[in-house]
Order: structure tokens, then sequence, then C-alpha cells
């Protein structure tokens, strides 16, 4: 059997009110075109298909559009869970059309499954509280499935400890998540494909900041042997950067998400886990790179504005969002800020590093600033803003405008010296 795994879409997730639902639309093409090059049998979708808890209608459209195209018509199988970011009712909602395709979609750790007999699709042959045993057209082989989905202690509806002390809630959240997996492996058989799904932080996972937390190195951490030994691969979701977790006896991996949503994700390759399975055998997988959406990157311009307007110019990262920090010696002017966005709109973040912020002794860089003839001052401004050196007939031109501003100071200043002195 041929899995997809895949985790944290967040459909309709910005980036600082930009809108990312066309990167969205263009993963969900890129992710129905692999499972159908890849011929996947099965896919797992391990929660947060949503940002918020009430998506807007083009979020939960492009939801249905890929449960639509993955499903490929009830010929593969599809399952998916909600994460903290979902509304578990309303992820659970489209059920009843949802069973037709052979999708299954849960809610609440605690939801119960009923078997769908679809001759001739995909189709749910047995199921219960939190597992289902899945039948695939065209393979030879069933999956068993052990699902939970995001298990907050109000999803559990169950009260876990007597105190609020965290140490004592972290070890009653461990011990029920075990209890609850344990009792989901008994489902678990030798001639079947065993799986294990959930969206929970791993204690030692590496997070970013686009992540809501679950209470990090808190009483929601939980410990990577709270997972059924007998499960071949525990599928993950919540963390966005890809990783596996360390130090255990099946692959247990987070499929990370699909686009980069904060600049702490700048760099990273972002991709969905395929594994090949055989009941009783390990698991064969491998990480799957994604092209879909705009990369994050970070811009440094240590020469000023002028550099950012000569990387425009050339082209550099020009499918990017971009967040760009600006030496500059004065600060950025509001129009600055306004010709730099109108040249580049990818600008997400424009953030001025004055000489004080860039390890530059503020001291020393007002006493060289003094120190420097008033020619040498505007050539080098002039050379931060427009990021080519001034010719000599501007500086002349300059020197000129500065001087009779000089003398027009130095009349006004005199009358008013001597009103004062009066006074």
């Amino acid at each position: 059997m041929r899995i997809l795994h895949t985790a944290d879409w967040h459909f309709g997730k910005t980036l600082e009110g930009r809108d990312r639902i066309p990167e969205q639309r263009q993963f969900v093409a890129e992710l129905t075109a692999l499972c159908a090059q890849e011929r996947i049998d099965l896919v797992l979708v391990a929660g947060d298909v949503y940002q918020t808890v009430n998506p807007s209608a083009q979020a939960e459209e492009l939801f249905y559009t890929a449960l639509d195209g993955l499903s490929a018509g009830g010929t593969r199988g599809v399952v998916v869970i909600a994460g903290n970011h979902d509304n578990a009712d309303r992820i659970a909602a489209a059920r009843p059309l949802a069973d037709q395709l052979g999708i299954t979609l849960m809610g609440l750790p605690k939801d119960v499954l009923t078997p769908s007999l679809a001759p001739g699709g995909v189709h749910r042959v047995q199921a219960g509280l939190g597992w289902l045993e899945i039948g695939i057209p065209g393979c030879g082989q069933r999956a068993v499935i052990a699902a939970v989905p995001y298990p907050s202690e109000a999803r559990l509806n169950e009260v876990l400890a007597d105190s609020l002390d965290e140490s004592e809630l972290q070890v009653q959240y461990n011990a029920r998540l075990a209890g609850l997996f344990r009792d989901l492996g008994t489902h678990f058989r030798p001639d079947t494909v065993n799986l294990a799904m959930s969206h929970v932080y791993v204690q030692g996972g590496l997070e970013s900041d686009s992540e809501v937390q679950i209470q990090v190195g808190g009483a929601y951490a939980v410990h990577s042997s709270v997972f059924p030994p007998e499960a071949q691969y525990v599928a993950l979701g919540h963390l966005h950067r890809p990783q596996g977790v360390q130090g255990t006896p099946m692959p247990m991996r987070y499929a990370g998400s699909p686009l980069a949503y904060s600049f702490s994700e700048a760099g990273q390759r972002k991709s969905v886990v395929v594994l090949d399975v055989v009941p009783g055998q390990p698991v064969v997988w491998r990480e799957i790179p994604l092209n879909s959406g705009k990369p994050l990157v970070r811009w440094t311009a240590s020469e000023g504005v002028g550099q950012v307007l000569r990387w425009v110019a050339e082209g550099r990262d020009a499918h990017a969002w971009i967040d760009l920090s600006v030496h500059v010696q004065t600060g950025l002017q509001l129009e600055e800020i306004h010709r730099l966005r109108d040249v580049f709109p990818g600008f997400v973040h424009i953030r001025p590093v004055l000489p004080e912020q860039d390890g530059t002794d503020p001291n020393r860089q007002r006493e060289d600033v003094a120190e420097l003839p008033l020619d040498q001052l505007f050539k080098r401004f002039y050379h931060e803003r427009q990021g080519v050196p001034a010719d000599e007939g501007l500086v002349h031109l300059f020197l000129e405008l500065a001087a009779d501003l000089d003398e027009g100071d130095a009349v006004h200043g005199d009358d008013g010296a001597g009103e004062g002195m009066e006074a």
C-alpha cells in the first residue's frame, strides 16, 4: 500500500494581511497531480485544514475541492483529522457526503465511526471509536488506522488532573493519551497495514513562529512512547517544519505545512511524505519536495535603499515574499517606504536599521559624521538613497544651495540673537 502523509494546510491563512489563497490553490493542484503520478492508495491529512475555527467560504470551497481531487472519484482513500486550529464539528459536518466517496472525516478524539460498505469503492470495512479499517479497490492490503484528532482536555471532554500544577497535568495527559492509543492499538492485526495519526506536540520537536503553541514544553507536550508500538508509521500534524521524531521504534514524522507561513520558516523546503507499507514489514518512506507557493526570503541591505533598488531591478527573488532590513543613517521617510512598495509589492516588512542598531558605536558615528566636510556628507547621503555616486555637477549645485541657505540663516540668526539679548 502506498500512502501519502500531509498536514497543516491552514487554508485561509494570510501573511500580514496578504492573501495566500492563490498559493494554496496551487498546492491543492500539485498535491492532486502528485497523488496520481505516485499512484497513491491512501492520503492521511493530520490536522489544521483551516487557519481559523470560522474559515471563509473560499477556504471551505478549497478544502472540498481538495477532498474531491484526492479521493479520485472514490477510488483513493482519504482520512482527515481536526487540528487545534480547526472547528471539530465543522470538519465532521460533511461526513454524510464524504462517506459516499470513501472519505473519513474525524473532528473529536472520541468520534465513533461506522462501517461504510460501498460496493466497488473505498469503504470502511470495520470502524469504531477513533479507529477504522479501510479497504481500497485495486490494493491488496487493508489499513487499520488509529486516529486521535487534536486531544485537548476540552475536546476529550475530561478533567485530567485535580490541580492546576503543570507537571501533574502533563503526567496525567501523557497517561491518558497512552491509554487511548493502547486501546486503539488492539485493533491492529498482523495481516493489515497498521497506522497511527494525531495532531499533537511531541517533546523535542522544532517549532516555528507560525504555530499556535500547544503549551510547548508544558502540559500538552507528549512523549513519543504514548503511541502504540505495533504501529508501522505515526503520521503527525502541528509542527510546520518537516521532521522526524528521534528514538522511536517506528518512523514517526511531521509532514510540515505545504507553504511557509512565517519568516521563521524562510529557507525551509516544504514536502509531503510518501511511504510504501506491507503488513508486518518496516516502512519504506521518502520526502517529496513541493514547489507550490511563494518562498519567504529575508533581505539585509547593508548599503541602503539604493542597494534594494538594484536588487529589484536585477529581478532578485522576483516571486517571493520579502522581509527587508535596510541599513540607513537617518531613518526611512514614508515616501521612501511607499516607493519601495511601488517598485516591488512583495515586501511584507520594511525595517530600517540605524547605526546604533547595527553594532556601530553611536557616539563614534556622531563624531565621524560631524568631522566630514559637507560635500562628503551629501555624497554619502545620495549614494545611500540612490545607489549610485553623485556626479560632481550635482555636488557643486548642492554646495551652492547650502551656501545660500547658510547666508540666510546667518542674517536671521543675528536678528534673533539681538532680540534675545534685549529681552
